[in-house]
C-alpha cells in the first residue's frame, strides 16, 4: 500500500480504546492498563457502555460522544462489531486502528474473507490504516505507548521488531528484557488486512531512531511489493528475518513437491529472496539479538577471516572450531605480526599461532598492546577478544583497559568475557562503549560470520554486473508460436522436440531429438539423424523412463533401434500394464566424454513467481540434493553466484584430471532460461537435465517445458521488476546527432562515473544545491546505476563517442512514494549538450512515463537562481512557487491529470 496515514498510528497524539472494560481478562481492560502503565503524554479516550470509569480514567459512551477525534483507535471489542466501529471513528476524522477484538480466528474462511472485504470497504485504506485483525498491538517506548496486550513492557533503543506471530513478540519482549536490550518499536502485524511488512520496511526505513528492523516471517502476500520495501530498506540500514522452515511449510500445508524432480521446499525460495533483498536470515531469536549488536556498530566486516586472543587455550580452540563449522577461516598471522607479539611477551609465553593464545594472568596492558598488533595485521578481518576467570587478574579491569584502547580504532572487535558475576559488570563495560560482547565464544563466532554474510549480500546488491560473454537474440516469437499452438490443442506440456525447439530459439544448444509413434518410425528417424541414437519411452503415466528401462544409449544400427524399441516395449508392458504408450523419442547421442551433468530448471512459485534452480543433475539428482535457487532477472553476476553456491562447483572448477567447464556458458544458459520464462509467460516450468558441461560449452540432452494459459505481461509475475526494454526510443538532437534515450542499467556504471566526471562544477553545484561532490566511489555510483524500476527511474540519454564508445549526454530521475501519489525529479545535462534540445527531450520522457503509471504529481526543487531549470519547467505546465522551509529554493508541482495523455 504505501506509508501514508502510518504516522497516526506510530506517532499518534491522542489515543481511544474501543470497547474497554473493567474485566481483567479482557483485552479493552489488559490495553487501557498498558496503556496508563506507559505514561503516554496525550489523551487517553476510553470508550464504554457498561463502566464509569477504567483505569481512573472516565469512560465514553460511544464514539460520537468523544470530546476529539483521536488519531489512533484500539479496538478490542468483537469483530463483528468492528465495521460500524470504523465508520464512526471514519466520521470522527481518525486515521490509525489497532484491532485486537475476539472473534476472527473462530471464523470460516469465506467468513474471515467477508469481514474482511466489509472492513476494507468501510475504512477504505489508505483513509484509515489497519494494523490487524488478531494483533497484539504495539509498543513505542519514544512515546511512552504500550498499546499492546503484552505482558511487561520495553525500554527505548534503536531496534524495531515486526512480527508475524503474537506469541513470538511476547517472546521477545521478556528476551529482550532479561538481556537489556531495548526497541524503537515492538509491532504485532496480525492477520494483515492492510498494514503489512512492505508499508512498516518503508517507514522504519527512513526512521531516524531505528538503526536496525528485525522481522518475524511465516508467509508474503505481495512479492513485489515486499521485494521493493526490503531492498530500499536494507540499503540504509541492517533487516534480519527470521523465518520457521520445513516444519513451518509442512503444518500450514505448503510443503512443495515440484513437479520438475527438485523436491525444493517453499522456504528455499523465501531464504533466496530474503537474500537478493540484501536482508540477513538468522535461525533464532538469540542469533537476532547477537547480529544486530553486531550490525549496529559503525564497524565493517569485508570476509571471513577472524583472530582470536585469548588467555585460555581450550576456549580459544572452541572459538575457532565454532569459527571453521560455520563456514569462517582462522586469519593466518603475518610475519611481522608474530615477530612483534615475541618481542613483546617472548616467544616462550604465547602460542605463536591464531588462536593467540596468551599468559592466564595477562593484565589489561598486555592485552590492548597485543589486540594492537592484530588490529595492524591485514590478513585478518575482524579480532575477537576473549577472558576466562583468573583471580590475581580482575575480569573488570582488563575490560576496561580494552575499551580505552579501541575508542579510536575502526575495525571489527568483538568480545566476550566467559562467566557470570565479574564478567557480566565487564560486558556491562563493553555495552556502554558500544563494543559487541558476547557470553559464550559461540555466540560471539556467530554474530562475526552473520556480519559478514551481512555484508556479502549487501556487496551483491550493488556489484557492478559483467557484461554477457556474447550477446543472444532470441527468437521470442517462435517460441511463442509453439507455446500457442500446444494451448489451442488442449496439452499443458511440450513434446521434446517442441521443448527443445524453444530451447534452441533461446541459444541455448541442444542435441536434436525426433518423435516417432511405432519402431518403424523410430528407425527412420534415427536413419535422419545419423547414428548412434538415443531411445526413450514416452508415456504420460511415466514422467522418468529410467525408472522402467525405458532408456537405451548408444544405438549404432537399424536393427538395434527396431530390437531396442520392442524391448522396451515389453518391459513396460510388464512393469507398467497401465500406461499408456505414446511412442519414443529419438535423438543423436550427444558425445562429451568427461562432462559433467548439470541441471538446469525454472518453475513459478505460487508467492514469488518464477525461480530458477541449478544444481548437480543426471540420474542422480534426486539423491544428491545439490540445488541452488534465485530469483530472476538474473545477471553474469547473479548467474555466478547462483552456480558457486553448489557443491559441484567446486568440480566445475577443474580437477587434475579434467579441465574446468566454461563457466560463463553455463551463466549465459541459467540467463537464457530466466529470460525465456519472462518473455512467455504461458511457461510454467522448465527442465533440462542433463545439461552437459565442459570447457567446450553446455549441450541440452533432456528438455520438459509445461505451459498453461496467461492472461498479462510476464514481467507481472516477478517478484524484482526486470529492466524495462519497451522504455528504450531513439532520438535527433538539434545537431543531427542520433541519441538513445532508455532507462539506466547496472552496467553503465563506468559510463556514468564519466559523465559525473564531465559535469562542471556549476551544473553539480545547482543539482546537488549548493554542495559540489567530485569523488564517487562504487556505492554513490550503485545507488545511481542499480534502481528498483518499480519505485525509481532514471532516463539517460547514451551515443556513441568519436571513438564508437557509448557515453552518457543526460540523466532525468524520478522516485515514486510507495502508494504512487506523488514522484520526485531531477535532471542534468552535460554542459556541451546544452542548447541541443536534450534536456527537453529528458524531461518530456520523464513525465510521459509519470503519467502511464497514472502517478498524481510530478515534483521537484531547484535553486531560486536557477532560472534556466525553472523555464523548463514552465514549459511543461509546473507550478512554481518558493519553498516555504527554504528561501533559497522554489518548488515546482505538476497535476499530471492535468497533462495531455
Amino acid at each position: 500500500m504505501s506509508v501514508t496515514n502510518l504516522e497516526y498510528l506510530f506517532k499518534p497524539k491522542s489515543v481511544a480504546v474501543i470497547g474497554a472494560t473493567n474485566d481483567p481478562r479482557n483485552a479493552g481492560n489488559i490495553v487501557m492498563r498498558n496503556i496508563m502503565a506507559g505514561g503516554f503524554m496525550g489523551p487517553v479516550m476510553p470508550v464504554s457502555d457498561d463502566a464509569e470509569a477504567i483505569a481512573g480514567v472516565l469512560t465514553y459512551a460511544s464514539v460520537k460522544g468523544l470530546p476529539k477525534a483521536p488519531d489512533l483507535a484500539v479496538v478490542c471489542s468483537p469483530l463483528d462489531e468492528v465495521p460500524e466501529i470504523i465508520h464512526s471513528l471514519k466520521e470522527r476524522g481518525t486515521r490509525g486502528v489497532v484491532l485486537m477484538g475476539s472473534g476472527f480466528a473462530s471464523m470460516t474462511e469465506e467468513e474471515r474473507l467477508d469481514v474482511k472485504s466489509t472492513i476494507l470497504r468501510v475504512a477504505n485504506p489508505p483513509d484509515i490504516r489497519i494494523i490487524g485483525p488478531k494483533s497484539l498491538g504495539f509498543m513505542i517506548p519514544s512515546l511512552s505507548l504500550n498499546a499492546s496486550l503484552a505482558h511487561s513492557d520495553v525500554t527505548a533503543g534503536k531496534v524495531a521488531f515486526i512480527s508475524q506471530s503474537d506469541s513470538l513478540l511476547a517472546t521477545v519482549l521478556d528476551w529482550a528484557k532479561a538481556k537489556g536490550v531495548g526497541f524503537s518499536h515492538m509491532v504485532a502485524l496480525g492477520s494483515r488486512i492492510d498494514v503489512s511488512f512492505a508499508d512498516i520496511l518503508d517507514y522504519l526505513g527512513s526512521d531516524p531512531l531505528t538503526r536496525s528492523i528485525m522481522l518475524y516471517v511465516e508467509s508474503i502476500k505481495d512479492a513485489r511489493e515486499f521485494m521493493s520495501a526490503a531492498r530500499a530498506a536494507s540499503r540504509n540500514k541492517p533487516v534480519l528475518v527470521i523465518r520457521p522452515g520445513q516444519a513451518l511449510d509442512t503444518v500450514l500445508g505448503d510443503l512443495k513437491l515440484r513437479e520438475t524432480g527438485d523436491h525444493r521446499l517453499v522456504d528455499a525460495v523465501y531464504d533466496v529472496a530474503f537474500r537478493r533483498a540484501g536482508m540477513l536470515r538468522v535461525e533464532n531469536i538469540d542469533g537476532m539479538f547477537d547480529a544486530a549488536q553486531t550490525l549496529g556498530t559503525p564497524r565493517n566486516v569485508f570476509g571471513k577471516k577472524l583472530a582470536i586472543l585469548t588467555n585460555g587455550t581450550s576456549a580459544g580452540i572452541l572459538a575457532a572450531d565454532r569459527l571453521l563449522a560455520g563456514g569462517g577461516e582462522l586469519a593466518l598471522l603475518d610475519e611481522d605480526t608474530v615477530i612483534a607479539i615475541d618481542d613483546l611477551l617472548g616467544r616462550e609465553h604465547w602460542s605463536r599461532t591464531n588462536p593467540v593464545d596468551i599468559p592466564f594472568d595477562a593484565d589489561g596492558k598486555a592485552y590492548a598492546e597485543v589486540l594492537k598488533l592484530l588490529l595492524k595485521d591485514k590478513n585478518s578481518n575482524g579480532v575477537l577478544v576473549m577472558h576466562v576467570p583468573w583471580k590475581a587478574q580482575p575480569d573488570v579491569e582488563v575490560a576496561k583497559a580494552l575499551r580505552d584502547s579501541l575508542k579510536r580504532v575502526k575495525r571489527m572487535v568483538l568480545t566476550a568475557w566467559l562467566g557470570s558475576g565479574a564478567a557480566e559488570q565487564s560486558r556491562e563495560v563493553f555495552r556502554k562503549a558500544y563494543i559487541p560482547t558476547y557470553d559464550t565464544p559461540t555466540h560471539a563466532v556467530r554474530a562475526f560470520l552473520y556480519m559478514a554474510e551481512y555484508l556479502q549480500n549487501q556487496e551483491m546488491l550493488i556489484e557492478t554486473p559483467d557484461s554477457l560473454p556474447t550477446d543472444f537474440f532470441p527468437d521470442t516469437a517462435g517460441a511463442r508460436d509453439i507455446v500457442g499452438k500446444a494451448l489451442e490443442e488442449g496439452r499443458d506440456r511440450l513434446t521434446e522436440p517442441e521443448a527443445k525447439g524453444i530451447l534452441a530459439a533461446y541459444g541455448i544448444p541442444v542435441v536434436e531429438t525426433r518423435i516417432a509413434i511405432s519402431a518403424k518410425e523410430a528407425v527412420i528417424a534415427a536413419d535422419k539423424l545419423g547414428y548412434p541414437v538415443a531411445l526413450k519411452l514416452r508415456s504420460p503415466q511415466i514422467p522418468q523412463p529410467f525408472d522402467v528401462g525405458g532408456v537405451l544409449l548408444d544405438l549404432e544400427t537399424p536393427e538395434r533401434v527396431w530390437e531396442g524399441a520392442a524391448s522396451i516395449l515389453a518391459r513396460c508392458t510388464r512393469e507398467r500394464p497401465d500406461a499408456y504408450i505414446e511412442g519414443f523419442t529419438v535423438q543423436k547421442m550427444g558425445r562429451r566424454p568427461g562432462a559433467h551433468e548439470l541441471f538446469v530448471s525454472a518453475e513459478v512459485d505460487p508467492v514469488f513467481g518464477p525461480v530458477v534452480a541449478f544444481g548437480h543433475g543426471g540420474m542422480a539428482r534426486e539423491m544428491i540434493q545439490d540445488t541452488a535457487l534465485t530469483l530472476p532477472p538474473l545477471s553474469m553476476s547473479l548467474a555466478r553466484e547462483l552456480v558457486e553456491r553448489t557443491r559441484i562447483h567446486t568440480l566445475l572448477k577443474g580437477t587434475p584430471s579434467h579441465s574446468p567447464a566454461d563457466i560463463d556458458d553455463i551463466c549465459l544458459t541459467l540467463i537464457q532460461i530466466s529470460q525465456l520464462i519472462m518473455d512467455v509467460p504461458q511457461v510454467t516450468a522448465i527442465d533440462i537435465n542433463p545439461l552437459y558441461a565442459d570447457s567446450e560449452g553446455v549441450l541440452a540432452l533432456g528438455g520438459k517445458i509445461a505451459v498453461a494459459p496467461f492472461e498479462g505481461e510476464g514481467e507481472s509475475r516477478l517478484a524484482i521488476r526486470p529492466y524495462p526494454r519497451e522504455l528504450e526510443e531513439c532520438v535527433s538532437l538539434k545537431s543531427g546527432r542520433h541519441v538513445t534515450l532508455r532507462p539506466i542499467r547496472p552496467e553503465d556504471e563506468d559510463t556514468h562515473r564519466v559523465f559525473l566526471s564531465s559535469l562542471t562544477d556549476e551544473d553539480l553545484r545547482l543539482r546537488f544545491f549548493g554542495v559540489v561532490q567530485r569523488e564517487f566511489d562504487h556505492k554513490d555510483i550503485a545507488r545511481f546505476t542499480q534502481i528498483d524500476y518499480d519505485r525509481e527511474m532514471a532516463f539517460i540519454a547514451t551515443a556513441p563517442d568519436a571513438a564508437g564508445d557509448p557515453e552518457t549526454l543526460g540523466v532525468m530521475r524520478t522516485n515514486t512514494k510507495p502508494d504512487n501519489s506523488e514522484a520526485e525529479f531531477a535532471i542534468v545535462v552535460r554542459s556541451d549538450m546544452k542548447g541541443e534540445g536534450l534536456g527537453s527531450m529528458l524531461f518530456h520522457k520523464g513525465i510521459r512515463y509519470t503519467k502511464d503509471r497514472q502517478t498524481k504529481l510530478l515534483t521537484g526543487q531547484t535553486m531560486i537562481e536557477n532560472k534556466a531549470m525553472q523555464g523548463l519547467s514552465k514549459k511543461f505546465g509546473f507550478e512554481i512557487t518558493p519553498d516555504p522551509h527554504d528561501e533559497d529554493l522554489v518548488d515546482m508541482v505538476l497535476d499530471m491529470d492535468k497533462v495531455d495523455a
